[in-house]
């Protein structure tokens, strides 16, 4: 690629923003066909592309994104060892003991990377063990319309499934602490990660909305609590009837009653897994995704693909739609790829514009909330006749792990966008063999899975860049810097990462991944101990 790429990108940019500015509702039909944004209708500043000052992460001496869309002003600005710094400045990683009964866990250790393309980024990324139970909890978070809804949910929801795992007798102790006011028992255990939000706490409100839903669980009187599968089905659809309902009840406190407005109508799919020994777990509502990267005896690679996206392309989502609809709303219930025209999941927290009726959305907005200044998204589809369209429910996948099974990857629809299963896979197994974590026999690898060409294009690029030792801040390079090819060029990376913020949205996507390593040694154990 050339060093002109950077312009190409901004001219044409430049040419489909030119037909967007000049009133405050617009419609998005200029984002790449790599990248469509999730909403078709999003919201500016009268005349004027919203930009904003960078994250306090991207802050680096001369290492920023530029919010001119002038070619005479636009320069690349970052060097290699920039570039590296940017790439990683939210990574994370940790290694996970059991300390309780000593015995290896499962999970070895866990990467996580974000890298955003909005700004604020939508996206967000959730680590937690149960402190009642043996259970750890892996979420990602992809926001559209705002970061409201992602924030909430990855805020809420590991609280809702720990509840929902706890026995009769731990649910009885929850209730009597809180009716004498006496310290609850701790529920999560969080492993933060750069960026997290400071307050990973459960508000009074949200307190309260929890504790309604343990007394519905404890009236059921089961004395071990729901089973995985239930808990991780019932808490996603349980959360997000509470965030349906938060904004409909009246509440004084203005900053909640505008918190509450804007998570329910911005959205967020989820994608979370659940691992309690060998016992794997993974709820997905819309397009995040979740693999699994397996090794077999022959040390042979493959991918193991555990969601399905829900999407338009997926046609049991559309069956689902059409059967819960009338048949003369065959046509509308997806236009143009989108669910009614507008939106790229068919399943998600949050968007109330697609759940509720047209009477209760005005009822709500009447109650005197300055929707303006909050910026939501407040567009019913014209061809909303029999809502809801739109649900939270998971569809959950089981998978008992094996000794070769080797790595999870959870990531959100940025990354998937531009790279396939396959790839994934292949640039994780990259990894650690460059780290010397695993030495892979070249020889009895698969030729579909490009190892071989893949490992020559990476010792010629060696002199490059510093091998990263994070899988997800290497799978996140490879997404935004590769060519058609799967040859990195730094050329490309570069200009992807010195967009203007007004236009990075429109060529790549947030990007948050959790790359989560098994302990085989102790899986192996798990079988031989019966």
């Amino acid at each position: 690629m050339s060093s002109t790429l950077p312009f190409w990108i901004l001219n044409s940019a430049r040419n489909s923003i030119a037909t967007l500015q000049g009133g405050r509702r617009l419609y998005s039909r200029c984002a790449s066909n790599r990248n469509k944004s999730r909403w078709r209708l999003f919201s500016q500043v009268p005349g004027t592309l919203k930009s904003s000052a960078p994250c306090s992460s991207f802050a680096l001496q001369k290492a920023y994104r530029h919010t001119s869309t002038e070619e005479d002003d636009f320069h690349l600005q970052l060097s290699p060892e920039q570039v590296n710094e940017v790439l990683r400045a939210g990574e994370s990683a940790h290694k996970v003991l059991d300390l309780v009964s000593g015995v290896p866990n499962s999970v070895l250790r866990f990467e996580s990377n974000q890298l955003a393309a909005n700004s604020p980024v939508e996206d967000r990324r959730g680590v937690a063990s149960c402190l009642q139970t043996s259970g750890l909890m892996f979420g990602i978070f992809d926001g559209h319309g705002g970061h409201a809804c992602a924030q909430a949910v990855s805020e809420r929801l590991f609280y809702y499934v720990a509840v929902s795992l706890m026995s009769q007798q731990t649910l009885e102790q929850m209730e009597g602490a809180m009716e004498s006011m006496k310290p609850l028992l701790p529920i999560l255990h969080w492993l933060k990660h750069p960026g997290d939000s400071i307050y990973k706490d459960v508000t009074s409100v949200h307190l309260d909305h929890l504790r309604v839903y343990w007394q519905e669980l404890l009236d059921l009187h089961m004395e071990m609590g729901l089973n995985i599968k239930e808990a991780l089905m019932y808490s996603f659809q349980r959360l997000d009837s509470d965030i349906s309902l938060e904004v409909q009840a009246p509440l004084e406190d203005e900053m909640t009653r505008n918190l509450s407005l804007q998570v329910a109508f911005s959205g967020a799919t989820a994608c979370m897994a659940h691992i309690d020994g060998v016992h794997l777990h993974v709820a997905n509502a819309g397009d995040c995704r979740a693999i699994l990267g397996v090794q077999e005896d022959n040390g042979m690679w493959s991918c193991l693909p555990l969601t399905c996206d829900h999407n338009a392309w997926n046609q049991a989502e559309l069956s689902r739609l059409k059967r819960e609809h009338p048949e003369s709303e065959d046509r509308t219930v997806i236009m143009d790829n989108r669910l009614l025209g507008v939106l790229m999941p068919c399943r998600a927290f949050g968007d109330v514009q697609l759940k509720w009726s047209k009477e209760l959305q005005r009822s709500v907005l009447e109650r005197g909330f300055d929707t303006e200044a909050l910026n939501i998204y407040q567009f019913t589809p014209p061809h909303c006749y029999t809502p809801p369209y739109l649900t939270a429910e998971p569809e959950v996948t089981y998978h008992r792990l094996r000794p070769q099974d080797k790595f999870l990857v959870l990531a959100s629809d940025g990354l998937w966008d531009v790279l396939d299963n396959e790839d994934v896979v292949r640039l994780v197994v990259e990894h650690l063999a460059e780290a010397g974590r695993h030495k892979p026999d070249l020889a009895q690898r698969p030729a579909n899975l490009g190892l071989m060409q893949s490992l020559l294009l990476q010792r010629k690029a060696q002199g490059l860049h510093a091998a990263d030792q994070n899988a997800a801040t290497r799978l996140i390079r490879h997404a935004i810097g590769s060519n058609e090819y799967g040859e990195m060029e730094p050329e490309r990376l570069t200009a992807m990462l010195t967009l203007p913020e007004d236009l990075a949205r429109m060529y790549r996507d947030d990007i948050t991944v959790t790359v989560v390593y098994f302990n085989s040694d102790s899986i192996d154990a798990y079988y031989k101990r019966g």
